[in-house]
C-alpha cells in the first residue's frame, strides 16, 4: 500500500487539491428538474461560484470569511433547510424585507411587482403530459426575471405578509407553480447557501434527443435591472 502511495502521490495530490476546489471555491451543478424553468432547463450544467458569499471549510457549512453579499435576483445553490439535499433557486428577499405573495403576485417592502405578460408555452409537467403556461416578465425590488405561471395549478399562491430576519433568506422556483421553494420549507440560513450560480456551462436536451443545445452554452444568469425598465 505505501508503495501504491508513493508511485501515485502526485495523482493523489492532484485529487486531493482538485476536491479541496470543488468543495470551497468553484463547482457546477446539473440541472435535473424544471423547477427554474423557463431560464434553466433539465440537462443544462451551470458554473456555480462557491466564494460570491463566504469562504467555508471545505465539506462543511463552517464560514471561515463573508466575501460578498447577496442580492436579490441571485441564483443561488444551497442545502435544503428541510432535509439537506442540494436545491437552486432565486432569492427574492434579503434579511430585512417585507414580503406577501397573493394569487402569486409579489409584493416586496410595500411594492407590488409588475408583469408583463411574454407569451403562452407549452409546459411539461409529467412524462408525456404537457399543459398550456403562461410566460411572464415580473420586475420586482430593482431586478427582473422570466417566470411560469401554470393556469390551475394547485401549488401555494399566498404567502402571509413577513419580515425576513437577519441571516435569513426567502428563495422561489421561477417556475412559480411547479418548485419546492421557502413556501414549503422555509427561509433559508445564510450558512446553508453553497454559492452563487453565474452562467450555463453546457447545455443537452436531455427530455427529447440528448443533443446538445449549442445556443445555451456560456449563458450569463445574472439577474438582469429593472431600474431602467419602464411601467406595465
Amino acid at each position: 500500500m505505501k508503495d501504491l502511495i508513493r508511485r501515485n502521490r502526485g495523482f493523489l495530490l492532484f485529487l486531493v487539491l482538485f476536491g479541496v476546489f470543488r468543495t470551497a471555491v468553484a463547482d457546477w451543478n446539473p440541472i435535473p428538474s424544471g423547477s427554474m424553468r423557463p431560464n434553466l432547463l433539465e440537462g443544462d450544467v451551470v458554473f456555480v461560484n462557491r466564494l460570491a458569499y463566504q469562504l467555508k471549510v471545505p465539506l462543511t457549512d463552517i464560514v471561515v470569511l463573508r466575501t460578498g453579499e447577496p442580492r436579490r435576483g441571485d441564483i443561488v445553490t444551497f442545502s435544503s433547510p428541510r432535509d439537506g439535499t442540494r436545491l437552486i433557486k432565486r432569492i427574492v428577499a434579503l434579511p430585512g424585507d417585507s414580503l406577501s405573495m397573493r394569487d402569486g403576485r409579489l409584493a416586496v417592502n410595500g411594492r407590488p411587482a409588475a408583469y408583463a405578460v411574454d407569451g403562452i408555452v407549452s409546459e411539461t409537467v409529467a412524462e408525456g403530459v404537457a399543459v398550456p403556461a403562461l410566460r411572464l416578465i415580473e420586475r420586482s425590488a430593482g431586478s427582473e426575471r422570466t417566470i411560469l405561471w401554470l393556469p390551475g395549478s394547485t401549488a401555494r399562491k399566498d404567502v402571509e405578509a413577513i419580515v425576513v430576519p437577519p441571516g435569513q433568506y426567502l428563495v422561489l422556483g421561477d417556475n412559480r407553480d411547479n418548485s419546492l421553494d421557502s413556501r414549503y420549507f422555509g427561509l433559508v440560513p445564510r450558512a446553508l447557501l453553497i454559492g452563487r450560480a453565474e452562467r450555463i456551462l453546457v447545455s443537452v436536451d436531455i427530455m427529447a434527443d440528448w443533443l446538445p443545445r449549442m445556443e445555451r452554452f456560456g449563458l450569463s444568469l445574472r439577474p438582469a435591472s429593472a431600474a431602467h425598465t419602464g411601467p406595465t
